[in-house]
């Protein structure tokens, strides 16, 4: 029963040990502000790694803010530690010592029976709250292997003295009632329970042994007899007492031996004056002072004392018989000022089982170099994440399968406005906010190329967390094992403003390209046009030179008129289109579109009058665009003239005026049921100069040509849709 208790406590104390490191690293989480950063993340690597432990949690100020999971433990939220009646007590005492420690088993505020173990947490010498697990009392019985152990012959108990009300209570279920002769007791000092293996058959054991007791009783009365005889022979008895002697003194060579040549540190300590009686060689080594030297010492001068409160209160415990044994970390200072780690586990050694006359077995075993270790390890851990956090890119994991992130650096924050636990809070974050032209496209590519085990680099679109679109470089780096992708690790750069410069450059390539081809355009205009009128001048003049006629000098000097009018009417018109094209300082304001629609269709009021038009004029009141205000008088006028001109004289002609949204355009549409354009003969004379697509005699071929040059210097453009005897439709596009 001893043995099997030993491992159970040794299993329970290594359990809540492992809690101390959760509960540390909880700590450590906490920024210069008080925020504990990563909190969920890191709590559920802290409880998938752990498991001994349900549940963490971050108490500022001793009120519970932060739980993982949040699933099942709702109820605990918010909840004041400090203020309940159940918890404060056990919770002040752990602030009073400044150690972890463990409170409950009690019901906890969420269901169930349980144990919390808390470490209080201090930033900048001020108490900021505890960082906490939680341990199902039924998980905790696993964990130590009370639940998986056979208790055909006993069953253990676990018991805690009540601060409120001084008496033990026990929290497993009473199968025997608890006598001084049937059990075997041990102390956890973390959590101040004491545990007990009851033997089921102590009573049964001593009937079944009745017998032979008698039958013990009958030999030893024999051998006593024997013994008297044994007395008279003075000889033989000198030489058994010689042979126990010498079996004594074999005994305290073996255990000076062991004593003096052990690996750990090994010392016999005086109870009352805490001075070292013995103390091996080991142990010196270890402190860096000599026998004598140390026999000069007692063990509280050279404890850390940040440790002697905690080692001094284990003390007192076995002076109480409350425990008898305790192990802790702690710090001494060795004989050059220098400050060592140990494991150390006392036990007492009674005097005739008098509590007050006993030493202590000290053995202490110098873990400096793992407490270094652990350091180098936090501190490496603490640069790493800080250099991922100086990166200008958002440095990630993720599962290679699903997509599912476990890991995303601070940057995120900055470039995509989200925190690293918005992010990690979503097995699917990533993939829903994508932005949705690029998602199924990315998705795809980014399957594909991990199921061929291959790194790639692609560019895409994600939803900020203000709404903003951020352009995306995300260079991934597949991890692969056993030929199998297990991971994906990379990093996202935002390219928002080279997209934005490369979307500049390409609209001033466009822009170049467009007003290039504008210039051919007039310089072949000017080239033929002028060429035309000079020349019909030319062969005028030359005509007027060689006629002596009168009549026939005045009539070509007539022509010669009509043909400098003509061309001052060409060089007017071609005048209009430079202005147009390198007016770069256009005035804009925002314009009521309906007055401007009424004004216009009060110009042309005789015509649509004389031709017998209807107008629909569907254009709301409330509809303002940012134009030119003389472009847009212009444009509104040639197209709605050129419907009137080209009304059909067989039916009663209809033009209608829309203003609507076409996508992310806004469309001023003017349709009419007129003669109609025939597209596969004029679609390049439409909008061409001096281009006529009709038999009308007042036809010039300049007004949609100059209507063209004024939409698209506003950044518009202008479409037709025409069919022969039907209608025209003309559509133009408003930035």
């Amino acid at each position: 029963m001893s043995n099997t208790l030993n491992v159970i406590t040794h299993n329970l104390e290594q359990s809540l040990k492992n809690c101390y490191t959760t509960t540390l690293t909880l700590a450590l989480t906490i920024d210069d502000d008080g925020i504990p950063q990563n909190f969920d993340s890191i709590g559920k690597k802290l409880v998938e790694s752990n498991n001994s432990i349900n549940a963490v949690q971050m108490v500022p100020n001793g009120i519970i803010k932060y739980i993982y999971p949040m699933q099942g433990n709702e109820a605990a939220m918010d909840l004041d530690i400090l203020k309940s009646e159940l918890f404060k007590d056990e919770a002040l005492k752990s602030i009073q010592t400044q150690k972890m420690y463990f409170a409950g088993p009690f019901e906890l505020t969420q269901g169930g029976q349980g144990i919390v173990g808390r470490l209080p947490v201090y930033l900048k010498n001020k108490f900021w709250g505890f960082s906490a697990v939680i341990i199902k009392l039924d998980r905790l019985l696993l964990t130590s292997g009370i639940s998986t152990l056979n208790t055909k012959n006993f069953y253990f108990q676990l018991s805690k003295t009540n601060p409120n009300t001084n008496k033990e209570d026990f929290f497993l279920p009473e199968l025997i009632k608890l006598t001084k002769n049937n059990n075997v007791r041990s102390y956890i000092p973390d959590g101040d329970w004491k545990l007990y293996i009851i033997d089921k058959n102590a009573d049964t054991l001593l009937n079944q042994f009745m017998f032979k007791i008698l039958v013990s009783l009958m030999v030893a009365y024999t051998l006593g007899f024997f013994t008297i005889l044994l007395l008279r022979k003075p000889e033989e008895l000198q030489v058994l007492i010689e042979e126990q002697a010498n079996k004594l003194i074999s005994s305290e060579t073996k255990f000076k031996t062991i004593f003096e040549q052990a690996a750990i540190g090994i010392s016999n300590i005086d109870s009352v004056t805490g001075k070292f009686i013995e103390i091996n060689e080991k142990f010196c080594k270890l402190l860096g002072y000599s026998q004598s030297e140390m026999k000069e010492k007692n063990w509280q001068s050279i404890t850390h004392p940040e440790d002697l409160k905690k080692d001094v209160e284990y003390v007192k415990k076995i002076e109480n018989g409350i425990i008898d044994h305790y192990s802790m970390e702690k710090r001494y200072f060795t004989k050059q000022g220098k400050i060592i780690w140990v494991n150390l586990t006392a036990t007492p050694l009674f005097v005739n089982n008098n509590f007050k006359e006993y030493t202590f077995i000290s053995i202490v075993e110098d873990i400096t170099e793992r407490k270094k270790n652990e350091q180098i390890i936090l501190n490496t851990q603490h640069r790493i994440e800080s250099l991922i956090n100086t990166i200008d890119g958002i440095v990630w994991e993720c599962d290679a399968n699903t997509f599912e992130f476990t890991f995303i650096s601070k940057k995120v924050e900055n470039i995509l406005g989200y925190t690293s636990e918005e992010w990690l809070s979503s097995k699917t974050f990533w993939k829903d906010h994508i932005y949705h032209e690029d998602k199924e496209s990315v998705i795809n590519f980014c399957s594909e190329k991990t199921n061929e085990n291959l790194d790639h680099d692609f560019e895409y679109r994600m939803v900020a967390k203000d709404g903003s679109i951020i352009w995306l470089r995300d260079i991934v780096n597949v991890v692969i094992e056993n030929n199998e992708p297990v991971s994906l690790r990379g990093i996202m750069i935002d390219i928002t403003k080279t997209k934005e410069i490369e979307k500049d450059l390409n609209t001033s390539f466009s822009l170049v390209k467009e007003q290039n081809e504008r210039l051919l355009n007039f310089s072949y205009i000017v080239s033929h046009n002028l060429r035309s009128h000079t020349s019909n001048i030319s062969s005028l003049i030359s005509l007027i030179e060689i006629t002596d006629d009168i009549e026939e000098k005045e009539e070509m000097t007539e022509l010669l008129k009509l043909a400098s009018n003509s061309l001052n009417d060409t060089l007017l018109n071609l005048n209009e289109v430079v202005s147009i094209q390198t007016n770069i300082t256009l005035t804009v304001e925002k314009i009521n579109l309906l007055n401007y629609v009424e004004t216009t269709l009060a110009v042309l009021s005789g015509q649509i009058k004389t031709n017998n038009v209807t107008i629909l004029n569907l254009v709301n009141n409330e509809v303002e665009i940012k134009y030119n205000s003389a472009y847009i008088e212009s444009i509104l006028y040639n197209v709605i003239s050129n419907a009137i001109r080209y009304s059909h004289k067989e039916r009663n002609s209809i033009i209608t005026i829309r203003y609507y949204k076409e996508n992310e355009s806004k469309v001023l549409e003017i349709a009419d049921n007129g003669i109609g354009i025939d597209l596969l003969k004029n679609k390049n004379k439409i909008f061409g100069m001096y281009k006529t697509f009709s038999n009308s005699e007042d036809s010039r071929g300049i007004g949609l040509f100059i209507t063209k040059n004024q939409v698209e210097a506003m950044g518009g453009k202008i479409i037709v849709q025409s069919e022969l005897n039907v209608g025209t439709t003309f559509k133009i596009y408003i930035l």
